[in-house]
């Protein structure tokens, strides 16, 4: 959504609806995923973050702590530093939450592991004239005008990976299941993407770099111009962009319908109904979801 012109909007801004769910994909492992918003005392705006950490393969990270304790240390960070630091950017919020959390295990961890614990991330800082946002990598930022209609703020660059890199996923999709030639074409693209990532022509995710937050989607609105707002990770963005149970305005509808539990209940039915991923190919059956929700 492009920063419109025009003059602010005026007067008290109040929140009249905050909801918000997060659910591990599988019960018995942690949650990665990090959900929180803050609504200062003075009613005069608030503050959402939401994170989604990257499980490394066979959990190889190269770090004691693990990607939970990341996604908490860097979204409890970003919150802070955007709740408390309005006048600063979110990428600035960003670039300091990435730097300090860092320094928090810079000392116990080896940083340059090349799958050092990290996440997507959205972020979205509101008060009676703008609501600023920030999404990195393939968690989505919704927002919803007064009208009813739907923009979905997105980081499209794993859309957008060399065509060679495609193919190569594309194929591997089509052998047998279960066949040797289909894990090593799998285990082949799955190199492949892992070399872009963090890299010029890839994409980009929160990890120990705190200049990675010059990479993300930014922008503003005018507050008035948005009558409700949702984050969702991947997990839960699956109703649209894996099982295609409806475009974005159909699943802003359900939020605001069934909130974000329900959102995240009928992600889980269709996961059921295709647990061996035949008819909706994905990484993991079930992946950690969750979905924030703010109404103005």
């Amino acid at each position: 959504m492009a920063n419109p012109g025009g003059s602010a909007c005026s007067g008290r801004l109040i929140v009249m609806r905050v909801e918000l769910t997060t659910e591990p994909g599988d019960p018995a492992q942690p949650n990665e995923d990090y959900v929180s918003v803050a609504l200062p005392a003075s009613g005069r705006g608030g503050v959402l973050v939401l994170l989604d950490g990257v499980t490394p393969p066979a959990g190889d990270d190269g770090c004691r702590h693990g990607v939970p304790w990341f996604t908490t240390a860097l979204g409890g960070a970003m919150l802070e530093s955007s709740a408390s630091r309005r006048h600063r950017t979110l990428a600035d919020s960003l670039t300091e939450a990435i730097d300090r959390t860092a320094a928090a295990h810079r000392t116990t961890c080896d940083l340059s592991h090349p799958r050092t614990p990290q996440a997507t991330a959205v972020a979205a800082r509101w008060d009676e004239e703008r609501l600023e946002y920030l999404v990195l990598s393939d968690s989505a930022l919704l927002l919803q005008r007064p009208d009813g209609a739907v923009t979905a703020v997105l980081d499209d660059r794993l859309d957008r990976l060399p065509a060679e890199v495609r193919a190569a996923g594309e194929a591997a999709r089509a052998l047998p299941r279960g066949s040797e030639a289909r894990a090593a074409a799998t285990a082949e693209y799955t190199q492949a993407v892992e070399a872009l990532r963090n890299a010029e022509g890839g994409f980009f995710t929160a990890a120990a770099d705190p200049s990675v937050a010059e990479r993300a989607v930014t922008g503003w609105v005018r507050r008035d111009r948005v009558r409700a707002a949702a984050a969702l990770t991947d997990g839960a963005s699956r109703y649209v962009e894996v099982f295609g149970a409806g475009d974005w305005a159909d699943c802003f509808a359900l939020l605001l319908r069934e909130g974000p539990a329900g959102l995240v209940g009928r992600v889980r039915t269709a996961e059921r109904a295709d647990a061996d991923r035949t008819d909706f190919p994905r990484g993991k059956a079930q992946d950690d979801a969750s979905a924030a929700l703010i109404e103005f």
